[in-house]
């Protein structure tokens, strides 16, 4: 929770316009029939609970207590995005992480052309009656056990 909260004041106290962009659900189904990768950036469970876009690339970045490994998920990201040129759109439950991971993406890589679905795929997809891909995990075993 510490990595998390210092990244969030980090990225706060850097005064920068982040220079990614947030898409509206149309602009993103026009990306996604342009080849724009989506990069879901939740968790397993929520996979889970909700799908997933179609297509989308599973990336997890915060894990359920709030810690990440930016290094390793910028190696993941490079195998998935090829050039820093490329565009892909990031997409979280309500577009909270993805504005966290796109400002730093911004200020702190080279990444250009970075995306963000706007109010996530709870508020930015679902909602919208847009259909999610749902995948078992555990051979559809459920993720938790009650005792």
């Amino acid at each position: 929770m510490k990595k998390l909260i210092s990244m969030f004041l980090l990225l706060f106290s850097l005064n920068v316009i982040a220079d990614f962009t947030t898409l509206s659900t149309k602009q993103v189904q026009a990306k996604i029939a342009e080849g724009v990768a989506v990069i879901d950036v939740r968790r397993q469970d929520e996979y889970e609970r909700y799908g997933i876009i179609k297509g989308a690339y599973k990336l997890t970045f915060f894990d359920h207590r709030g810690n990440y490994n930016v290094q390793k998920w910028l190696k993941d990201l490079s195998r998935i995005i090829k050039t820093k040129d490329t565009p892909f759109i990031l997409v979280c439950a309500h577009s909270n992480r993805t504005k966290t991971i796109g400002k730093f993406l911004n200020t702190k890589t080279d990444y250009k052309n970075i995306f963000e679905l706007k109010g996530g795929i709870n508020y930015g997809w679902i909602d919208k009656g847009l259909p999610t891909t749902k995948i078992p995990i555990n051979n559809g075993k459920p993720w938790y056990q009650f005792w």
